[in-house]
This record gives structure tokens, sequence and C-alpha cells, in this order.
């Protein structure tokens, strides 16, 4: 089910009445939430409401086992295990078969074509911070099952996060939610900010640029592959981060509030400083489960710079089953061991501040092509016509170029603008609230272009 579907807002605006009504009553509300939340992952494909399920038990059950390691770590082999038969299975047995037969068609091993379950990296990495926060003591252990199930299926991250931890999430069950403190005006700012990022921004340049150039980049000129690759970083940010506002917005409407999850990562002057603010949820797990384990940077130059690279490295694994995503990764890894090699502890002025988020977002770009491009083969076709200075601007529409600095402006959004538009939004009636949300949808629906395509990060 997608967030800016009509079927999504048909499921919503049953749930909605029904969650207040029924608020006081624990038992009653954590059924009604853990019930929508497997509707709304069935609707995708019900065969893999089981393993939604089969996920929250394994985690309950490990958590159970309080800080025993022994139990930690079946728990953990548990989970990494589904998240590696889904997802990395099929790759590996490709790979293997191309370094053995050189790529020929006679594979000694045949994929087994397993269908990569939604959402199973958001949901698995949750469930494996709920556990090790337990076997540290950082979170009390849930007895009960459904606080569990709920917290691991809980509708509005659950298919594309943000990844929630548990000392977050868990307490907002325990509490009677009241409807006097949710900020109206804040969701409505989130999900319609949002909606316009995925509808109008991303979805435009995907069709009419992105897709094009990305499938056959020997077709076009330079300038036409340039404006390309910018238009990805713009459509990835606005796709991604666009889902991140509308699961805030959502979930912040039922009483949950949730921590954000973009923090307009392309201002970043280093990308050290863009990982604070890109995927804030899934770089802060990364460097609370992994980087910080592994030693962080307390163990001298070296293995701080093992540990930074190892950090990355996995992180792009956890992107996708794919080459691509494995140098995407190690890209990010380098370049942040090389940043601290070049800066050494030494604050930049403007001028450095300045140059340094200039090259901070090329090299960000530059990944991006890997990340988005099928294969290595044609990711080289890519930077081949971008060195080989082709003419051709055909595709790059001034209602393109319009978009893209759009998508780079919310960067620079002033925050007491932002505040500004909540508190008009607060001072709504309800019916006037309501109309107006119902006008700007059916806005934004004019706007569109034909069709809804998938939130890039529902394949991960």
């Amino acid at each position: 089910m997608l967030f800016p579907t009509l079927e999504f807002g048909i499921f919503f605006f049953l749930l909605f009445p029904l969650y207040w009504l029924t608020k006081g009553n624990r038992s009653f509300r954590k059924a009604l939430l853990i019930l929508s939340s497997y509707v709304f992952y069935g609707f995708w494909d019900i065969r893999f409401v089981p393993l939604l399920f089969l996920s929250s038990f394994i985690n309950w059950l490990t958590g159970l086992g309080g800080r025993r390691k022994a139990v930690l770590i079946l728990g953990l082999t548990a989970n990494l295990g589904l998240l590696f038969f889904f997802k990395y299975t099929d790759f590996l047995i490709r790979s293997l078969n191309n370094l053995l037969l050189g790529g020929g068609n006679a594979p000694l091993l045949k994929p087994l074509g397993i269908i990569l379950p939604v959402g199973i990296s958001f949901f698995t990495f949750q469930g494996i911070s709920y556990i090790v926060d337990v076997y540290r003591g950082d979170t009390e252990r849930r007895d009960s099952f459904a606080d569990i199930l709920l917290y691991i299926s809980f509708f509005p991250q659950l298919v594309a996060g943000p990844i929630l931890r548990s000392d977050v999430f868990l307490p907002q069950i325990d509490r009677t939610p009241d409807p006097h403190s949710v900020d109206i005006g804040f969701s409505l700012r989130k999900i319609f900010g949002g909606l316009f990022k995925k509808i109008v921004i991303a979805n435009y340049l995907a069709s009419l640029l992105v897709d094009p150039v990305f499938l056959r980049p020997g077709d076009y000129g330079s300038w036409e592959l340039l404006f390309a690759a910018y238009a990805y970083g713009i459509q990835i940010f606005c796709d991604f981060s666009a889902y991140s506002d509308i699961a805030i917005g959502v979930a912040n409407l039922l009483g949950f509030h949730f921590p954000e999850n973009f923090n307009k990562p392309y201002r970043s002057t280093s990308l050290q400083e863009f990982w604070r603010r890109w995927h804030i949820s899934l770089s802060s797990w990364l460097r609370d489960y992994l980087y910080i384990p592994l030693g962080g940077s307390r163990k001298g130059k070296i293995l701080t710079y093992r540990n930074l690279f190892l950090t990355m490295f996995l992180g792009g694994i956890w992107h996708g089953a794919g080459w691509n995503f494995v140098l995407w990764g190690t890209i990010h890894g380098l370049w942040l061991i090389g940043e601290r090699l070049l800066v050494n502890g030494r604050k930049p002025g403007m001028i450095g501040r300045f140059l340094g988020g200039v090259v901070t977002f090329h090299v960000v770009t530059a990944a991006w092509i890997f990340f988005r491009a099928s294969d290595f083969t044609l990711a080289g076709e890519y930077f081949a016509g971008l060195a080989a200075l082709r003419p051709g601007f055909s595709l790059v529409t001034p209602f393109l170029l319009i978009l893209i600095l759009i998508g780079m402006s919310l960067h620079f959004i002033p925050e007491e603008w932002e505040k500004l538009c909540e508190r008009s939004l607060n001072r709504f009636s309800a019916p006037a609230a309501a109309i107006t949300a119902g006008a700007a949808f059916l806005v934004l629906q004019i706007l569109a272009p034909e069709g809804m395509a998938p939130f890039i990060y529902f394949q991960f």
C-alpha cells in the first residue's frame, strides 16, 4: 500500500476515528494498530505476512533471554539469516556463477528467484536494535508479545523507515494518547510537504530525465548526463525523505512522535556531516551497533580508518544485493577516511566550508551514479559519456531545471518559516483543516504525472 494513493486514504480514514474512539483501552488500541499494520503490509503481498510475524516472534523470544550472550547470538543469527536468505542468496549464486564461468551462459547453480519482501532490511535492523539494547541493559525487555508485534510492524515506518529504537517507541505505547497534544499543523506540513516532494518533484524528474538517461546513457550528451546525475540526487532525496516525512506526520496524527530522518543533507560541508543529516536513523544505527562496537575512534587512527571503512562498506551491502552498492559504500568509506587525513582536526573557514560543500555534493552525486546504474558496465558508460563532452541537451527542459532548483532550495528554507507554516495551519478549525487537506491533495493529484512509482527505498 502506497501512501499517496486512494487505498491508503480509505485505510487511514477508517482507522483514524476508530483509534481515537478507543484510546482509553490500551489492549484494544494495541490490537487495532497491530491488525491495521498487518493489513497495510499484507496489501502488498499477503504471502510475506508470516515472515513479519516470525521476525517479531524471534525478537520477542530473544528479548526474554535478557542479558544472556548465547541467546543474543541465536537471535542475531536468526535475524541476519532471514535477511541473508531473502536478500543475498540469489546475488551470491549469480556472483559465484560469474566467477567460475566468466559470465558464460550455462550457470552451475540456478538462482532461486527469491522475491525480496518489502521492508525486510528495516524491520530486521529494528528487531536487532531491540535485542541488542536488552542485552546491553539500555532498554527493558518486554514480556508482552503484543508490544513487540506492534514495535516491529507499526505501519507508518514499516516498509521504509525511519528505523525506530525500542526506547523511543515502546514507552509511547504505554501512555494513553491525548488528542489535544497532536500538532495538526506539524502533521499537515510533513504529510503534504512529503506528498509534493514525491508526487511532483521525484516523479517528474524520474520519468522525464533520470530513467531514460540511466537506461541508455550512451544515447545522450554530456550535459544531459550531468544534469541527470544532479536530478537523481534530488529525486532520491525527495523520494526517500518524502516517505519519512509522511510516516512522521501520519504517526503524529495517532499520537506517536518519531525522530527526524533527514536534515537538509545537501547543505553539508563534509561527507561526515552528510551522514549526520542523511537517513539519520540508519547512520546512527550503523554508528551505535557497528562502528562503536568495532572500536569507533578509541583505538588509534589506523583502526579508526578500518572501522569507518567497514561501517560504510557494510552500509553499502545493506542497501542492496549488488556490486554497485558495494562500490557505493566503498566510495563513501574511502572518502570519509580521506577527509580525516586531510582535515586532521582543523576547522575550515568560510571559504573552506563553501568549497567543502561543493566538493561533498559532487562526491555524493558521483557515487549516486553507481547506486542508480543497474551494473558496472552501465556506470562505466555513464562516466565515459561525461568525460567525452558530447553535445546534446534536448531532455533538460526549463521545467526540469526548476524542479532541480526547488529540490535544492528545500535545503535552505529557514526553520522559522516551517514553524510559521505550522502555526498558521494550527489556527484552522477541524473542518477547515480537513477541507484544506482535501483541496491540497486534489491539487497534487492534478499536478502529478500519470502513474505512481513505488518509493525507491521499498527495494531495500
